[in-house]
Parts: structure tokens; sequence; C-alpha cells
């Protein structure tokens, strides 16, 4: 008896992936999905059955707020028992701040959730939608032992699959767009689709999918440089409603050592507001204590993000928030890898 194909959903919120070109204008429209298997026929060798739901209106990734990733999760949610596997086709630019929000939203997820989209439209003569694509359905549909190999939010880009809360964009003009520099990739792509079988997320097996949705976006982000002044520190940290702060600091989480500096931090906090330590490297850890000038910052209690990601760091924190997380806890919870986002 033939197994049955594996079934996938793909679920276009708009980017560049899903343009085509009217090559009598030149202008670029939304493609028809409907119509997928008939521009890409190399779809027909996997074995799969593809449906596909699309945004009304295609988004410009830079659009893309949490109120979109809460419309995604609940896709994920309602089609959940249906579908193998599921493909979210989006823009690049901020494609990384999405799967590490939809990391924490799914919890429990026991199926593949990738990432992809591309640098050129899909009808362009040097796409590279067409393999991102491909890759990425071929992706989630790999089983083994009837169980799904992939089981966690990942990110699928030029031949290589990282997890997507370890994700950053890193170039706006080449085909490898993205890096995961504090994490191997989960499988490469060449003439054959290697798994690195040790890298894979595993979470609870025996719990069902838990979806959060609701995500506080009193947070900001804060990148230090030579001549930060206290006037620009004391107004981030008065800005009404504000709960949580990402510090984005030098090297191994080292920041300026004067006396106006740490206590505008050290009242933040003891007003409440949460302030992550996070290092502007693109690769690297925060080790707070390992120099003079990051031993302040320990000491006032400042959450150490470890080697988290920018994009990570924000989502968790409003992920975190959202979660109504009691302050006694929160740092530990903060400095505790939940999905597999930090080392």
């Amino acid at each position: 008896m033939a197994n049955s194909p594996t079934r996938i959903l793909l679920i276009y919120t708009g980017g560049t992936i899903g343009m085509i070109k009217d090559y009598d204008t030149g202008a670029l429209k939304a493609f028809n999905f409907n119509k997928l298997e008939k521009k890409i026929p190399e779809l027909g060798q996997l074995d799969c059955s593809i449906d596909t739901v699309s945004f009304e209106e295609p988004l410009d990734s830079s659009n893309m707020d949490p109120g979109h990733w809460v419309k995604i999760a609940g896709l994920i949610e309602e089609h959940y028992e249906t579908y193998e596997g599921f493909v979210v086709l989006h823009g690049s630019d901020t494609m990384s701040y999405t799967a590490s929000a939809l990391s924490y939203m799914l919890e429990h997820l026991r199926k593949p959730v990738v990432l992809t989209g591309s640098q050129l439209p899909i009808g362009d003569l040097r796409t590279d939608a067409k393999e991102n694509l491909i890759t990425a359905i071929q992706v989630a549909s790999l089983q083994e032992r009837g169980r799904p190999v992939i089981q966690e939010v990942c990110l699928y880009f030029e031949y290589k699959l990282y997890r997507g809360n370890r994700t950053t964009k890193i170039n706006a003009e080449h085909f490898e767009a993205f890096a995961s520099l504090n994490y191997p990739p989960l499988a490469e792509s060449g003439v054959h689709l290697k798994v690195n079988y040790e890298a894979l997320y595993r979470g609870s097996r025996r719990k069902a999918l838990l979806v959060h949705k609701e995500l506080d976006t009193n947070v900001a982000i804060l990148k230090l440089f030579p001549g930060l002044n206290k006037e620009v520190l004391t107004s981030v940290l008065n800005i009404p409603g504000l709960k949580g702060l990402v510090l984005e600091t030098y090297g191994a989480g080292n920041a300026p050592t004067q006396d106006w500096f740490v206590s505008a931090l050290k009242d933040a906090i003891s007003r409440g507001i949460k302030v992550v330590n996070v290092t502007q490297c693109s690769g690297g850890s925060v080790l707070m204590g390992q120099y003079e000038t990051s031993e302040a910052l320990r000491k006032i209690q400042i959450i150490s993000g470890a080697d988290i990601t920018t994009e990570a760091a924000i989502t968790k924190l409003m992920y975190l928030l959202g979660n109504k997380v009691s302050a006694k806890s929160f740092k530990t919870i903060f400095e505790t890898s939940l999905r597999g986002e930090m080392s």
C-alpha cells in the first residue's frame, strides 16, 4: 500500500517571492498561487499535496507587525491537524523577526514551520524563488517513521535551513541574505539534502500545540554608540508605558561605566522595566562580568541575553510581557532557552 502524499499548507503573506513581472509594463503584480504547479512543474516530483492560503492584501514585510504574527499563528493553529507541514512565504526584510516571534508563540510545536522568500520575483530569469520554495516545501515534507523530521520554526534561504530564532538578515543584495552566526544550519541543500540531526530542536512530545496570541509591544531597542548622552538614554527609559528595553552593548556585553549611565539603568529597573543586554556584534555572546565595563551591569541585575539575536530578544520580551510573567521570575525565564534561541 503506497503512502499518501504529505500535506503541506503554503501561507503567502507577501514579499518579493510572490510577485511576478508583467512583461508588457515591467510592473510587479501578485502571483496566483493556485497556478503554482503550472509555474513550477518540478513540485510534481515531491510526494506532496500542496494547498495555499494567502493574506487578502499581500504585505511588504516592512509593514509586518505583531498583529500579522497572530494571524499567521492563527492559520497554523486552525489547520494544524490537517497538514503535516507549513511553509510561510514572507518578505526577507523582517523574516527573522517573524520567525523568532512564531517560535515563541507556537509552544509544543511538533511539525515544521518553514519561512522562506526570495531576493528576486518568481518569474525573473535569474530568480532564487524557485529553489527556495521547492526546497522549503521538501524540508517541510520530510518524514521518518511517520513523524516530521523538522519540528520547529525555521528559515530556508539559499541552500541553508536555519533555526528561525537564530537568524539575522545580513545582506540586501546577495542571494545569501541570512546568517545564523551562533548556531549551525539545521540542513544544507546541495546535490543531496543533508540534515544536521544533532542540531534539531525537540520540545515536549506529550503536549498539544499551545498558541500564544498576547504580545506586548511596549518595548524598545537602544544601540549604544560613543557619544550617547544622558538625555537620550533617560528619554528612552522614560517613554510612557515602556516595559522592556533591549540594550545593544559593545563586544561581550560592555557599556560605559559613568555614574549617570549606570544609575539611569538602575532607576529604570527599580521601576520594573526589563532591560536585556545583547551584543551588537553579529556573532558571539554577552558575558557580563568578564570585563570591568560589564561588571556594573551585572550588579544592577540587568538580564543577560547571552548569544541571543536582537530579533529573538525583542520578540521574546513581547512574548514574556504578553504572558504576564511575574517580576520575580522574569529574569530567570528570559535567561533560559525556551525554543533553542540561546545556547
